[in-house]
């Protein structure tokens, strides 16, 4: 148990980052009317209409009216300087005109050019802007092409006259800075305008396309990426709409980094949380799907185990464990078992179906024996390929072709000993159930069932498939009938008061919890557990009361530390919890549980350095490293490292690693909750690190 692994809720965010507000692009434009160059240089000005993005449906807009053109997209004065006329030249007799004499003629000529330009785009854009007044969007639209084709114009017409010095950094000879810098405005503000006429206009390809023409020149630009997230939303393209909304966000956040970091308030963001979780809902089902297709796609023995620590506390959970463990322990060494398997005869004839039967039981029964004492010894992964290779040797399943693989199948069963049988078949509906084969699982335990109907432990087992497949109510008929069967189980009774803190039936469970320890008073995990409700119950006097008691039985228990950390730590007494949580590892360094908690509280204790001090992230990272590293299924320890990490990273190339975390954790995943948890959280990094790029940013950190 985890500190949060009761009534989790996965939140998603945006990680707060750090990086300067990408510059845009500068987009130089020439004015000299000198033509002794030859050679057009094509652009693509106010012509372009494609979009990056290919879908031809329609939209309909949302949010924010979609069509608010910019009020100031052409200055009211040119932004460019006037010069002084210049001097003609008399006659031919006149001294030969020097460098600077030339370039006082074409800097006053180009000025006066792009006077002539400005105020021709303002007499356009007013058209524009008064057609957009009309609702004639097409119309208007039009008009901010016409602008934006005579900027492209007056582009080439320099490029073709003046071509940039081969030493210049600019692609767009003789023009001031104030010149280039005036044009890229109104270039933005066209393509801007524009494309809220198309959008409008239901037009959503080329409104795009307007979208990406403003964003390569101003990455920042929020009109044009908030009306790309309405058409790309419009379209149900939700992924590409997430990008922009964490652009937008992280704009947002960049912009405000200085107040965000001394906890000032910054008003509102751009985009709603909500608007992130529904973008991010709808992109789950398809990511999941991907996500189940890899594990299916894994043979059924390739699938992981459990960790050591996760095994042994489900297996001692049930009633029969002390029985079999003592069996394994009298029975016999691996070595013994060993021997006795390579003794026996290879390749005895099938067509003597009888002998061959034997001989076939005779090495299953050897397997499950060795298999039992191998987990006896907690060397699980060997004691599970035992059981495998022993069920597939009674299921026949290197004879399923042959015509008489049904007799066989029939005589190998025939020629073991009852119990062993029943035994096999439980083991391998355990052995599935581990691997979350859970189909074959109970399967295994329902023809276990069929040999000892009252044996009530596999009830209990069967309810516990039932329960990962979230069918409770046929969990519950089959609490019902093992309890029905035999009152005082304690396996039955600690596994139904699992399921009913899982449906919140807290007084349920708490009732089947003080149950199994009236019956039982030294069964310590039920005691944990009941700990586990007076907490939930915020009965924290009642909690600790049940921990001293567990703690009388077993000072040195791993459990009884790792609770009584959680209890501190929803208490908020940090320092206790992470006390307590140190002993519990040191009692038993392979229980995950306390790795995790531990980080999780170190990111809450204050730093001694004070309130402006970031909390401890690479020690809780150590920590959350080692969660995994002792139970690589600990999906929890998956989440809060990837976001921690992603938060720390001081490159985008760095942030992929998050996502490659993410899909580790994915090949782990056991339940549908898991799932959906960690495709959450890889969706929305991998949307941050898209967002950060189109951003121009090096990194998410903020600090």
């Amino acid at each position: 148990m985890g500190i949060d692994n009761h009534n989790h809720r996965t939140t998603t965010f945006v990680v707060i980052g750090l990086a300067a507000v990408a510059t845009a692009v500068a987009v130089w434009y020439a004015t000299s009317r000198d033509d002794r160059w030859g050679g057009a240089k094509k652009g693509d000005g106010g012509t372009r209409k494609t979009s990056r993005s290919s879908s031809s449906s329609s939209s309909s807009p949302s949010g924010r009216d979609a069509g608010s053109v910019d009020s100031g997209s052409t200055p009211t004065k040119s932004n460019v300087a006037s010069s002084s006329k210049s001097s003609s030249f008399s006659s031919s007799a006149s001294p030969a005109p020097t460098a600077a004499t030339l370039s006082t003629k074409s800097s006053s000529s180009d000025d006066n050019d792009n006077k002539a330009l400005h105020r021709r785009i303002e007499e356009i854009d007013r058209t524009g802007k008064a057609l957009f007044k009309e609702k004639r969007y097409v119309e208007a639209a039009e008009t901010f092409t016409e602008a934006l084709d005579l900027i492209e114009s007056r582009r080439n017409a320099a490029s073709i006259a003046s071509p940039p010095s081969l030493h210049s950094d600019s692609d767009t000879p003789n023009i001031s800075n104030v010149a280039k810098s005036s044009l890229t405005r109104q270039i933005v503000t066209l393509h801007n305008n524009r494309s809220a006429m198309y959008e409008k206009a239901s037009l959503p390809d080329l409104a795009l396309a307007d979208c990406d023409a403003v964003l390569d020149l101003d990455p920042g630009h929020s009109k044009a990426r908030a009306r790309r997230l309405r058409i790309l939303e419009s379209q149900h393209r939700h992924a590409e709409a997430l990008v922009e909304v964490c652009a937008l966000q992280l704009k947002f956040m960049t912009d405000n980094r200085d107040k965000l970091r001394l906890g000032l308030p910054v008003g509102n963001p751009p985009v709603a949380q909500s608007k992130i979780e529904e973008l991010v809902t709808l992109i789950q089902p398809g990511e999941i799907e991907r996500a189940k297709k890899a594990i299916e796609a894994r043979d059924e023995k390739e699938r992981p185990l459990p960790s050591t620590y996760t095994i042994t506390q489900l297996l001692t959970s049930f009633s029969g464990y002390n029985r079999w463990m003592s069996e394994a322990a009298k029975g016999g060494t691996t070595a013994k078992f060993t021997s006795q398997i390579e003794d026996l005869l290879d390749h005895v004839p099938r067509k003597n179906l009888v002998a061959y039967a034997d001989n076939v039981a005779m090495k299953a029964t050897l397997l499950l024996q060795r298999g039992k004492r191998y987990a006896f010894e907690k060397d699980y992964a060997s004691a599970v390929k035992d059981f495998e290779d022993a069920y597939a040797l009674v299921e026949d399943e290197g004879g399923k072709d042959e015509v008489d693989h049904g007799e066989a199948k029939l005589e190998i069963v025939k020629a073991m000993e009852k119990d062993d049988y029943a035994r096999l078949l439980e083991w391998s509906g355990m052995c599935k159930h581990l691997r979350y084969e859970l189909k074959g699982a109970s399967e295994c335990y329902e023809r276990c069932s069929a040999i000892e109907p009252e044996n009530t432990e596999l009830l209990v087992k069967r309810a516990g498939v039932k329960m990962d497949e979230w069918d409770h109510s046929a969990a519950e008929v089959l609490f019902t009938e093992a309890l029905a069967l035999n009152p005082t189980a304690s396996d039955g009774l600690l596994h139904r008061a699992n399921m009913r803190m899982l449906q919140q039936r807290v007084s349920d469970s708490q009732n089947d919890l003080e149950t199994c320890i009236r019956l039982y008073p030294n069964n310590l995990l039920a005691r944990l557990r009941l700990a586990t409700v007076y907490m939930a119950k915020e009965d924290m006097d009642g909690a600790n009361r049940i921990l001293d008691q567990a703690e009388e039985y077993d000072p040195n228990s791993s459990e009884v530390h790792c609770y009584r950390g959680e209890l501190y730590f929803a208490k908020g007494e940090f320092v206790n919890a992470r006390e307590e949580f140190e002993k519990s590892i040191r009692c038993d360094p392979t229980n995950p549980t306390p790795y995790l908690n531990a980080a999780l509280t170190l990111v809450n204790i204050q730093p001694e350095g004070g309130p402006m001090m970031p909390p401890d992230f690479a020690g809780a990272i150590e920590l959350l490293e080692k969660t995994i590293e002792v139970d690589p299924m600990m999906h929890q320890a998956y989440l809060q490292l990837g976001q921690m990490k992603l938060s720390m990273v001081t490159d985008l190339k760095r942030a992929k690693d998050v996502v490659d975390l993410y899909d580790k954790a994915l090949e782990y995943c056991r339940s549908p909750d898991e799932m959906k948890d960690i495709c959450s959280m890889r969706i929305l990094t991998v949307a941050q690190i898209d967002a950060a790029h189109a951003l121009h940013m090096e990194t998410l950190n903020l600090r």
